[in-house]
């Protein structure tokens, strides 16, 4: 992704997604991008709970990059 990055002027986004959608390896590997417009607010506080109540289900191939959290969830 560096190399295919290396000298591009993003100006937009759509710029970028272009950009990293075309990269791919030599076995074939291709790389796909959503782009996410929701606006996160900053400075928000975990529940005291928090690490408690979330399960970690780690990747198989890249466990230490890799990882879905749960939230708990009373039935």
């Amino acid at each position: 992704m560096t190399r295919a990055c290396e000298g591009v002027i993003f100006r937009s986004v759509e710029i970028e997604k272009e950009v990293v959608e075309k990269i791919k390896t030599s076995t074939g590997l291709k790389v796909f991008t959503s782009i996410l417009d929701k606006v996160f607010k900053t400075g928000r506080k975990v529940e005291d709970d928090f690490k408690e109540n979330i399960r970690i289900r780690f990747d198989e191939f890249l466990p230490q990059w890799n990882y879905v959290a749960i939230p708990w969830s009373p039935l």
